[in-house]
């Protein structure tokens, strides 16, 4: 399987604290990878060792499967921190600066990767003016430039308002999915990537405390279908017809719960109806996805 960026025992100290401690990551080709943890568990510092922003105090970083990375850098782009752009320069300004700082030839792309962002129209506006969606934006145009296979965004929705969080979520999972860019991307905001993510990484204080698909988040949270009927006793006869391997538990109220299956709800449904069975409820559950984060990082609070 090709690995997009890797990283063993990698390590930053700052003056006797690790800010980084032993991280081993592994990104994978096409994968969306949300890199999760509080402000303050170390997911800048490492994003920025990756990215050549500073120096690993020990551990190894691989990109592509090869530890040259000034060679490998060159098929990345990048948004660290806040957004790094001169205040009085225009979006077009701001665009021909990068542009001519990487050696891009092609002038047009400026202009079309503003378009693709949403701010082609902001004409002679000077980038301290924007808003700060409006200089999220920017930044992610600027990262774009000179067509990255790999993009590193560090809290790219952070200080937004709903409606920006969704459209920036919306246009990372385009990005990924209509050009195929691997994207590893942070946040503090558990809730948020669980819309996009594909892979997760949990850091907590330096460490990596586990990574694992999306698929295996389901299954670790326990996801399972609860259903209300008039029969109970005759619900879990039709669903063991349907479902000979269900694992089927009983609750108060007329209430069977079925281990997994929410993706098979409608042909349960349908078989229930059919035979004579009054079905009240049907409603998935598990457990939530912030409290299951909220468990591997020992229970402790969003900062």
């Amino acid at each position: 399987m090709d690995y997009i960026l890797q990283t063993n025992n990698l390590t930053k100290n700052y003056s006797g604290k690790l800010a980084v401690d032993n991280v081993s990551l592994n990104v994978k080709k096409g994968d969306i990878y949300g890199f999760i943890g509080q402000n303050g568990a170390g997911k800048t510092t490492l994003m920025r060792m990756v990215c050549g922003l500073a120096s690993p105090t020990s551990g190894v970083i691989s990109l592509y499967g090869s530890s040259n990375l000034t060679k490998q850098r060159r098929k990345m782009g990048a948004a660290i921190e806040n957004p790094a752009l001169y205040p009085t320069m225009t979006a077009m300004e701001n665009m021909e600066a990068q542009r001519l700082m990487l050696g891009i030839k092609n002038k047009k792309e400026c202009a079309e990767l503003l378009e693709l962002v949403g701010i082609a129209d902001t004409g002679k506006k000077k980038a301290k003016d924007f808003s700060l969606g409006m200089k999220q934006r920017l930044m992610l145009a600027l990262s774009l430039m000179g067509s990255p296979e790999f993009l590193v965004l560090d809290e790219p929705t952070n200080g937004l308002d709903p409606l920006g969080i969704k459209e920036t979520l919306e246009f990372i999972q385009k990005l990924n999915k209509t050009k195929g860019i691997t994207i590893l991307v942070s946040s503090h905001i558990l809730g948020e990537l669980e819309k996009i993510a594909t892979r997760y990484g949990v850091i907590h204080h330096g460490k990596m405390v586990d990574e694992f698909s999306a698929d295996e988040l389901l299954v670790r949270c326990g996801e399972n279908l609860l259903i209300n009927t008039n029969d109970p006793q005759k619900a879990e006869q039709v669903i063991k017809e349907i479902l000979s391997n269900a694992q089927i538990s009983h609750t108060p109220e007329n209430g069977i719960r079925i281990k997994g299956y929410i993706n098979d709800a409608g042909r349960i449904n349908q078989a229930l109806v059919e035979s004579g069975i009054i079905v009240n409820a049907l409603i998935p559950e598990g457990e939530r996805l912030e409290d299951y984060f909220l468990k591997l990082m020992g229970g402790v609070a969003n900062a």
